[in-house]
């Protein structure tokens, strides 16, 4: 019998809950993270702890459902956190810029700078005149 592509456990501690998710998040299983997200705050959760440690793919739709859940739970006062998110979400995160929903960012993350803050530039060297390439005569490259 083939395991369910997403699993869901939910712990709650007084008003915290942590949700671990286990499998794949995309197109089908992401409105199963959703209803999760919107059962703790039916049931009074505030603070929400999203562990995707054990997430073995996710894709935009799965950033989608965090972003929709963290805009619902802070309108009720509340706070989303994910920790340990796969590479992939975390580099979904920086093209998106929503790096407030990561607790423990993935290896090479580069966390997202706060707005109307200039960007510091790396330098650049300087460039060097490419040397011409010589053509063959009588075929081609």
């Amino acid at each position: 019998m083939p395991l369910p592509p997403l699993a869901i456990y939910r712990h709650d501690r007084n008003e915290r809950a942590l949700i671990t998710l286990v499998g794949e998040i995309d197109l089908e299983t992401a409105p199963l993270v959703g209803a999760s997200l919107e059962g703790c705050l039916r049931d009074g959760i505030r603070a929400i702890d999203v562990d995707l440690t054990p997430v073995t793919f996710c894709d935009c739709s799965a950033l989608n459902a965090f972003l929709h859940a963290s805009q619902r739970i802070a309108a009720a006062g509340g706070t989303l956190r994910l920790h340990h998110p796969p590479r992939t979400l975390g580099l979904m995160v920086d093209i998106v810029g929503c790096a407030f929903l990561l607790v423990d960012p993935p290896f090479g993350h580069r966390p997202s700078r706060p707005r109307n803050t200039p960007a510091t530039r790396s330098p650049v060297p300087p460039r060097r005149p490419v040397p011409p390439v010589p053509v063959l005569s009588g075929g081609v490259l």
